[in-house]
Formats: C-alpha cells, sequence, structure tokens
C-alpha cells in the first residue's frame, strides 16, 4: 500500500461568507458560489486537490443549510463524506471530530486540512507545497502552510518563523509562536522582518497525533467526540446532535496550535494564494477595462475608473462614478465603496436585528 493511500483531506465549508452578501446567504454561501471563473469555489478546491488526494478520501464538513447544495455540487465525492455540524463551533472541535472519524476507519491517516472558498492561481506549485507537508506530518509534525505577506495585512493572524530561515523552500520550518490578527503598525512591522508569514488556514498532521494533542490541550471536547459511536451506527447522528453543542466553541489554532510543541510550517514561495476575503479580492481576481473597471457583461462607462460591478443579466451604466462595489441581487443591491468592501459582513449583523431572515 502506498503512503499516499493514506492520505486524507478534510475541507471545512460550514462558513457564511457574510461579506459576500447579497449573493452570499446561509443556503447559498459564499463556497457553493463561483464569484471567480465557471466552477464554484468549492469545486475548485476539490479540482486542485484531486492530483494527490483520491475524492474517496475527500471529507467535507458543513451545515444543514448548505449539505444538500454540496452533495449536487460535488458528486465524486462519496455523500456519507460530506457532513454537516449540528451547530457551528469553531475549527478546533469540527476538525477534532473528523481525526476521530478517519482515525477509527485508518489508524495510519494522515490528513490535510483546507479551506473550501480560497483562490490558487498557481495549483501546480501549490501542489508541491502540499506533498510537503503531507511528508513532514507522516513524520509526525504538525505542519501550517504559511504564505509570505505582500501587504501588511491586519485581517489575517501571522506565523513566526526563525529570524534566518531559507525561503521559499519546501522543507519544514520550525514555527516559533502563532501571532493573532495584529493592529496595522504591529502589520507593518511583521512585513518589514522578513520572517513573519500569513497563516494559511492549512494545516497537516497524523490524526493520531492530533488527537493527542486535543486530549492534552482541549480534554473536554476530546472526551465527548471519543465517545460518540462509529460513523454509520444507527444512533451516531443523534448522539452527535447531543455531543457536538457541548464542545468548546474555539479555533484549532488557539486551542493546539498556539500551545503544542514542536509545530513546523512551509513558508511557501508564492503559488497565487487568495482567501477571496471581500469582493475586492475579486476585483482583484478578475481583469479590467482600460479604466480599470470590472463589469461582467455589457456595460456603459462614462467618466468612471476602478469600479467593481456584479449585476448579471443587465446592461451596467457607470456615470462619473470611482472605486464602487456593486451587487445587484432580486431581492436586494449593495453599493459600497471598495475600501469598505470588509464592512459588508455588518449589513448582515444589521439584518439579523432586524429580524430579515428573508435577505439571510
Amino acid at each position: 500500500m502506498s503512503t499516499r493511500s493514506h492520505h486524507y483531506g478534510l475541507i471545512l465549508a460550514g462558513g457564511r461568507g457574510t461579506r459576500f452578501w447579497p449573493r452570499s446567504r446561509k443556503r447559498s454561501a459564499k463556497q457553493v458560489l463561483n464569484v471567480v471563473g465557471e466552477r464554484t469555489l468549492i469545486q475548485a478546491t476539490v479540482d486542485r486537490l484531486a492530483p494527490l488526494i483520491a475524492p474517496e478520501h475527500i471529507w467535507v464538513l458543513t451545515n444543514g443549510h448548505l449539505r444538500d447544495t454540496i452533495v449536487r455540487q460535488l458528486p465524486q465525492v462519496p455523500k456519507r463524506q460530506i457532513l454537516s455540524e449540528p451547530v457551528q463551533r469553531n475549527t478546533a472541535p469540527a476538525i477534532g471530530l473528523a481525526a476521530q472519524i478517519l482515525n477509527s476507519l485508518d489508524p495510519e491517516a494522515v490528513m490535510g486540512v483546507f479551506p473550501s472558498d480560497h483562490v490558487i492561481a498557481k495549483p501546480a506549485a501549490y501542489r508541491e507545497v502540499l506533498k510537503a507537508a503531507f511528508r513532514g506530518a507522516a513524520e509526525g509534525r504538525l505542519m501550517v502552510v504559511g504564505i509570505e505577506p505582500r501587504w501588511p495585512e491586519t485581517g489575517y493572524g501571522y506565523v513566526e518563523f526563525p529570524k534566518h530561515f531559507a525561503k521559499g523552500t519546501l522543507a519544514p520550518v520550525e514555527v516559533k509562536r502563532f501571532r493573532e490578527k495584529p493592529a496595522l503598525a504591529a502589520a507593518r512591522r511583521y512585513v518589514a522582518a522578513g520572517n513573519f508569514y500569513w497563516n494559511s488556514g492549512m494545516f497537516f498532521w497524523r490524526t493520531s497525533v492530533l488527537l493527542e494533542e486535543l486530549r492534552r490541550h482541549l480534554p473536554k471536547t476530546a472526551t465527548l467526540l471519543a465517545a460518540l459511536p462509529r460513523l454509520g451506527a444507527r444512533d451516531w447522528a443523534a448522539q452527535l446532535a447531543r455531543a457536538f453543542p457541548l464542545c468548546e466553541n474555539i479555533s484549532i489554532d488557539y486551542a493546539v496550535l498556539e500551545k503544542a510543541k514542536g509545530v513546523c510550517g512551509i513558508a511557501a514561495a508564492d503559488f497565487g494564494w487568495n482567501d477571496v476575503g471581500s469582493w475586492n479580492a475579486v476585483y482583484d481576481l478578475l481583469g479590467y477595462d482600460a479604466e480599470g473597471n470590472a463589469i461582467a457583461g455589457e456595460s456603459v462607462c462614462l467618466n468612471s475608473s476602478r469600479n467593481f460591478v456584479d449585476a448579471r443579466g443587465k446592461l451596467v451604466a457607470l456615470v462619473g462614478v470611482d472605486d464602487l462595489i456593486v451587487v445587484d441581487t432580486p431581492d436586494a443591491l449593495l453599493v459600497a465603496t471598495r475600501d469598505h468592501a470588509q464592512r459588508v459582513g455588518d449589513v448582515v449583523k444589521a439584518l439579523e436585528k432586524r429580524g430579515r431572515e428573508d435577505l439571510l
């Protein structure tokens, strides 16, 4: 049996993508939308993993609103491997649940954890990084993929590597410390230092190693997950529905990685990573006209520049406006300046307070 036969991929697909409102809703969240290209973001994720991880080794963890849609979008992935969480409990319980299931099926399992909604412009280079990360994980390390920062981003966590290390190699590098989302001044210092990388949210480990770390650092959740019956048992779903809400609501970074010893990372060379965190990020990924306008379909632009418009099936006319985001759906219209793209999620919070479930 080849080493790769023990490799598994867990795709985390439970988020709501609130910064992509009004297209992203509970039942049509960002990861199941084709915001860039013809394939949806989760389909593209599975596509680029396919040369390394067979579909029968792909697992998806999502929510009850999205599961049926994801099952339809990923017919190559066995339906029983697309699971929905009873409630959201952040990444530590989610990853722990998947590790528990995989370890029961294959005690030699080595799992990679992948976000469902990122864009990778250089998939071949990306897969070389994943191969290296799987090798490090197979040797018993907890592995993270670091992205060399391109600007002082305050919305990402950072991975601190030693001051003097070989950048862009595929060799595991010891992680000195994980840093939470910094203030702008700190982010600028990180970028200038050169040994701080963005935390990509991609992790690799043996399931047995991860479960041991959970027992050490998050014993309550570890105990609850270990007590679940084997997947496929008649009462598995009912037991999960009782146990999962009792798990701590905490990320894998806080729960394990910031406390564990010997965590390593790949300080990756550029593979075109973009977390597509807002409509402004989509603008950066699309082609523009001579004035920097990114508009799908027919448009008339007069004295207008650097605008992003998603208004499908309509002619769009812009007159004398710059740096706008306009997203049109049958029941809602978003107009924002590009430098306020990160605040679109606040619209969702406002609608929640108003009880507008029809727009969520």
